[in-house]
């Protein structure tokens, strides 16, 4: 006999939860906080969240399979490109945050909070696992107990964002958020395009 409905919320809670919170998306959207305003970002950053959870629980191993593993590999590549674009504007508009008008950067922080975590999740490790969930846990667990891990990770990623930006003077701020989004795009775009060399470094570990 399988998992209770409240067993199977939990289980998919606390894996999908724990996976999250040292995924690179993770750190990717502590950047976006750390420069943007709190409530878009993790808005932003959970619709994303509950797109591609929605996506792994409906529609299962058939999403993946009507994808394609390269159709995967290259929305990984640009959500990688993503990154480092936002990267590269972040170095060369260094005043662009003191310069925008505060009550009109909430729409940014959404649109860049939700772009990013939904280029960035498909397809991603997290999403495999939802998937996985399904046929054993049924997708009402996958979607609810996934939906709601992840949000909550974007609400804490978006809290140590914040923190962050109150404690780092703003140059030092600016050059730590573009040194993590881009080495999170680098790894991203590497592993769309090479994903066999990390499986096979994961086994080796």
């Amino acid at each position: 006999m399988g998992p209770g409905i409240l067993d199977g919320f939990a289980i998919v809670f606390a894996v999908i939860g724990g996976l999250e919170l040292v995924d690179r998306t993770s750190f990717a959207l502590i950047a976006l906080a750390s420069r943007n305003r709190s409530l878009p970002t993790w808005a932003g950053g959970a619709l994303a969240f509950a797109a591609t959870t929605a996506l792994a629980a409906v529609i299962g191993v058939v999403f993946e399979t009507a994808l394609g593993a390269g159709r995967i590999d290259l929305v990984r590549v640009g959500g990688g490109a993503f990154l480092l674009a936002y990267a590269a504007w972040i170095y060369t508009h260094p005043g662009a945050d003191d310069a925008r008008p505060q009550g009109s950067s909430a729409r940014p922080a959404f649109a860049a909070a939700f772009l990013t975590i939904l280029l960035l999740e498909l397809g991603d490790t997290t999403m495999v696992f939802e998937i996985v969930f399904v046929p054993s846990l049924g997708w009402e667990d996958v979607a609810l107990g996934g939906s709601l891990a992840l949000a909550t990770v974007a609400a804490w990623d978006v809290w140590l964002g914040r923190r962050l930006k109150s404690r780092l003077a703003p140059e030092t701020l600016r050059r730590v958020v573009v040194i993590v989004l881009v080495l999170v795009g680098v790894l991203t775009i590497a592993y769309g395009l090479a994903p066999a060399t990390f499986g096979a470094l994961a086994s080796r570990g």
